[in-house]
């Protein structure tokens, strides 16, 4: 059945595929915060993935192994939208922790991979030693893959995996964070930072969020020669998709706008 037929699909808009991660819904604040970013833009038509009752805590090896089928399954929406008259294009793929490496799993069950992935935080524990290239996020999954990090090597994966990747504040800790009270604490609140910084880049306030380019790592700035200009590149939607390499963004959230609890 074509898309057509539920009345609130609109063909002359984008489309997004939110998907959340580990022990996540799409009711989660970090997830609503998203999905509200993206409708009051007002050029997206949204979908949320829900796949909540295939991870659930403590299960991670459970879920590792559903992101398969999750993938497969999120496959068949992206055929459909397709189907239905929707560009490659025109459908960009977001997810969270092991959210971002379903939307690149989904390029294993499409005829041609998809146009852009737009991977926060991907998840880090137990990637390499579970799952091969084609059941994760590469660079390979997309035409443009960008990649937001806030709690690199931990939570989140290390070091550059996508086209482009931005480090936000070096892309390990959130200083916002630094007054959870251990380094557990300290590392799921600096995970999960990378989706409302990356909802807070689609809204007005989204030139914030400029990189400079920095090594693989990040742990310095590549200055530019005298010559050239200092290479500096939005982060988000608007980031164009000829970028290459990785990217330094310093973010402090002056209006505490991401000071948020999670469980």
């Amino acid at each position: 059945m074509s898309l057509y037929n539920y009345g609130t699909w609109d063909p002359n808009k984008m489309n997004v595929l939110i998907i959340h991660g580990f022990n996540g819904a799409e009711n989660d604040r970090s997830m609503v915060i998203l999905r509200n970013a993206y409708l009051m833009r007002g050029d997206f038509n949204v979908f949320m993935v829900d796949w909540s009752p295939l991870t659930v805590y403590p299960c991670y090896l459970s879920s590792l192994r559903n992101t398969r089928l999750v993938s497969q399954c999120t496959a068949q929406l992206y055929s459909r939208l397709t189907y239905s008259g929707a560009s490659a294009y025109r459908i960009h793929c977001v997810g969270h922790s092991l959210g971002a490496h379903i939307c690149g799993m989904i390029s294993n069950h499409l005829s041609e991979r998809q146009h852009k992935i737009i991977g926060l935080d991907p998840a880090r524990p137990l990637i390499d030693m579970f799952t091969r290239d084609e059941f994760r996020l590469t660079r390979d999954d997309a035409n443009f893959v960008e990649v937001i990090h806030t709690n690199s090597g931990l939570y989140g994966e290390f070091p550059q995996i996508g086209h482009v990747d931005f480090s936000i504040n070096g892309g390990r800790m959130q200083p916002v964070c630094t007054s959870e009270g251990n380094i557990i604490r300290q590392s799921r609140c600096s995970h999960l930072k990378s989706v409302c910084y990356f909802a807070l880049s689609l809204s007005r306030r989204g030139n914030v969020f400029l990189g400079i380019q920095c090594t693989e790592t990040c742990d310095r700035v590549i200055l530019p020669t005298f010559s050239k200009r200092l290479n500096v590149v939005p982060m988000g939607i608007q980031t164009p998709e000829w970028v290459r390499g990785t990217f330094y963004v310093a973010y402090d959230d002056p209006d505490n706008f991401c000071r948020f609890n999670e469980q």
